[in-house]
């Protein structure tokens, strides 16, 4: 898939071409997979990489980095040095000049992108109309900036003129050598097996059978056959239609997990779009994105393993789309989003939509993409603000914002919108960028619905949307009947506190969740969006089923959920909410699972840390200890509940950033101890090559993450600064400083709570 779907095309539509000795056991399983019908097996299948090195041409390649805009007489002139270079190249080993094929192609890109495509060197005009149709294909839209050519490439090839000589085929139609048993599909069957030099061209063999040749071995699955063509090639073709083709209203437990499979491929697909085509380290490294597909009224349907509190809440950006533009949406039209009285979370995070179409004037489904920008504005670089007091202080607004029209991107009035405000975006190229790639993800999920669309049909696709949304509301509601009521409350470092209780209906097997007594929302950013608030539930509800099955929609039907209007998981327009989003989700999970008497606390804070000017922004949470079970010893150093994203390798932190990582280990000891230990937080140090502003923004430094049924709590974090002249500074657990040359920042991340007496 990564080779055809990523790239825009639908393997059904070719044939599978089937190499290596083990090729030809698993070729009908690898087609059904990808849902292609027709496979080739060449007579040397099982040694073809051999014979393709004994037989391919001589060739040099010759590249030249050129980085001027299309057209430039330069790339003519470069052109022609590294196709005369190449042209030596292949001369010196002895190749006539004459009989040396030239083949070139320009890498060509945006002027503000850094993704480029291979095109087939010709005229400008020609190169720029196979640009357009390239990326059209791959990311879903056109760009309105001028061609810039990154790099040429020139290959000289020369044949030796040998060729494979056909394989010989004897006259009369070969009979099975013998019948043995397999398991094949699900069932046992008697299968013919034949040798494969003994079958005559134009013969043909019903699955299942079994050929073999000196080199290989080929499966030929119940529901398929061979064909023996005049070469000797085998061309296998699916005669039967799959199981899954024929899926019908009810809901069969089978096509339930295929289906399952089949859209968080989907989603998966989406994610390594993103993550190939962004352009922040953010989004490339850090992996601070999340990708999904819904069902045509927003529901959740399926996701990729990414950030949990991402995906229990893009549901309702999705919703403000559907509601804003009832009955006027249209192909070619995508959508962004960030604002989190509307949908979103913080601002940073922008929510990109696509409506998918599959032969209606409404939406047949939807797909989505939200990726964590490294800045957006606001009034510190990275566009966390620890001291940030209403919603404008922290960037530029995304409410419902056309940013792909008539399949065009709209990069001007995008800039337009980052520019605006007190407090403008800094980066705007890396913003266009990333949302660039965060579109392509989208017109990669929505090409994968349509193609599973027309080869199921729309009608079983949605069928099947919503049989597991049903699946998981089922098991939702077995998981609550076993459950107990409970209660909760847990403080923040700032005094304010979450107080949850659980009133659980057995028999029904629903659950009332209501946060009533928790602190009114507060002056600060440590306000949650209601949004968020539904993400963390979903997420411990999720977490408590001890089923595959993807998180959806389905997991929150048999869930009352009361959340106070303007209080801080709920709170009123304009608060600020940056820290709600990373801080808050995870106190609410927390306190959740504490009141559930599942889990001691985590470390209960993402500590996110920010620095940066106005060259550069960047941002990362860091892990900490993870709360114990009943059953299980809290993990050390790990990414906990409502973030999934890993930290940017030193060495490309390094390299795009003035900082040197001085340190980053694990800070032993600081796990709370019990029955069941709770996990070990970190220390990460950060020397500053030069100035920068940073700000952290973090929880659990004065209460620590509890223990749970006689455990000891974990170690509360800490923040310092070590000054480059020796001064120790001591920062709260949210800090703005200026750091000057050689001064290191030091975080110290907690510990997990432990769970039971130790003994």
């Amino acid at each position: 898939r990564s080779v055809s779907v990523a790239r825009g095309e639908d393997p059904s539509a070719y044939a599978l071409a089937c190499f290596g000795g083990a090729g030809g056991q698993h070729a009908c399983l690898v087609a059904d997979a990808l849902g292609m019908r027709q496979v080739l097996i060449h007579p040397l299948a099982g040694v073809l990489s051999a014979v393709g090195i004994g037989l391919a041409e001589r060739s040099v390649v010759r590249e030249a980095t050129v980085g001027v805009s299309l057209g430039d007489a330069d790339v003519s002139t470069a052109l022609e040095a590294i196709t005369d270079e190449a042209r030596g190249a292949l001369s010196a080993q002895g190749v006539t000049r004459d009989t040396i094929g030239i083949a070139a192609a320009a890498h060509l890109r945006y002027a503000r992108g850094d993704q480029t495509i291979e095109v087939p060197w010709s005229t400008p005009a020609a190169m720029t109309a196979a640009f357009a149709a390239a990326h059209r294909q791959r990311f879903g839209f056109v760009g309105d900036d001028t061609l810039v050519v990154e790099r040429l490439r020139v290959e000289a090839s020369a044949s030796d003129g040998e060729a494979l000589p056909p394989a010989a085929l004897p006259e009369r139609p070969g009979e099975p050598i013998e019948r043995v048993g397999m398991y094949l599909a699900g069932a046992a069957h008697a299968v013919s097996v034949y040798r494969r030099e003994a079958l005559v061209g134009g013969q043909v063999l019903e699955g299942p059978a079994l050929i073999l040749d000196p080199v290989s071995t080929v499966v030929v699955e119940p529901g398929w056959t061979a064909t023996v063509l005049s070469e000797g090639t085998l061309h296998l073709e699916r005669g039967e239609a799959r199981s899954v083709a024929r899926a019908g209203e009810a809901a069969d437990p089978v096509r339930l997990e295929i289906f399952a499979g089949l859209f968080m491929g989907i989603a998966e697909e989406m994610g390594a779009a993103l993550q190939r085509s962004a352009a922040s380290v953010n989004i490339r490294e850090r992996l601070d994105f999340s990708c999904a597909i819904f069902d045509g009224d927003g529901g959740l349907v399926a996701n990729a393993p990414h950030i949990p509190v991402h995906l229990g809440s893009m549901g309702e950006s999705i919703r403000t789309v559907m509601a804003n533009r009832a009955g006027t949406m249209r192909e070619g039209e995508v959508y962004a989003l960030n604002d989190p009285y509307r949908g979103g979370t913080h601002l940073p995070d922008i929510t990109v939509i696509m409506p998918v179409f599959a032969g209606d004037e409404v939406p047949a489904y939807y797909v989505a993409a939200r990726g964590h920008h490294a800045d957006v504005g606001g009034t510190t670089p990275g566009s966390m603000p620890p001291d940030s007091r209403t919603i404008e202080d922290e960037g530029v607004i995304f409410d419902d914002v056309p940013i792909v029209a008539d399949g065009v991107m709209q990069s001007e009035a995008i800039r337009a919108l980052l520019s605006s405000g007190a407090h403008p975006a800094r980066n705007i190229d890396q913003n266009l960028a990333d949302l660039a790639a965060q579109v392509a993800a989208c017109a990669r999920g929505a090409e994968g619905l349509q193609q599973l669309a027309a080869q199921q049909g729309q009608g079983i696709v949605t069928r099947y949307m919503t049989h597991l949304q049903a699946h998981a509301e089922a098991m939702a509601r077995r998981m609550i009947a076993a459950l107990d009521d409970g209660s909760f409350a847990y403080e923040l470092d700032d005094g304010a506190v979450v107080k949850v209780a659980v009133r659980v209906d057995r028999a029904a097997g629903e659950a009332t969740i209501d946060f009533t007594g928790t602190s009114e929302q507060r002056p600060t950013n440590f306000n949650a969006p209601l949004a968020v608030t539904r993400a963390a539930v979903l997420y411990v509800l999720r977490l408590l089923v001890d089923e595959a099955v993807p998180l959806n929609e389905g997991f929150l039907r048999p869930v009352t959920l009361i959340v106070p209007e303007g209080s801080m998981l709920n709170p009123r327009h304009p608060a600020a909410i940056v820290a709600g989003n990373v801080e808050v989700s995870q106190v609410v999970t927390d306190a959740l699972l504490g009141a559930l008497g599942a889990m001691a606390g985590s470390q209960g804070t993402m500590n996110n840390l920010t620095f940066g000017d106005a060259t550069y922004q960047y941002y990362e949470t860091i892990a900490g200890g993870a709360g114990a079970g009943p059953n299980h010893d809290g993990a050390d150093a790990i990414q906990t509940h409502m973030t999934n994203s890993r930290l940017t390798d030193p060495e490309v932190l390094e390299a795009r950033y003035p900082v040197l990582v001085e340190q980053f280990a694990i800070r032993r000891g600081s796990g709370g101890a019990g029955e069941r230990r709770g996990g070990d937080g970190t220390v990460r140090r950060l020397r500053f090559l030069a100035p920068m502003r940073a700000g952290i923004l973090s929880n659990r430094r004065r209460v620590p993450p509890f223990g749970l049924a006689g455990g000891e709590p974990g170690r509360a974090g800490a923040n310092r600064i070590e000054r480059a002249d020796g001064r120790i500074e001591t920062l709260g657990s949210t800090a703005i400083a200026d750091m000057g040359m050689g001064d290191v920042i030091v975080i110290e991340t907690p510990g997990g709570g432990g769970y039971g007496v130790k003994r």
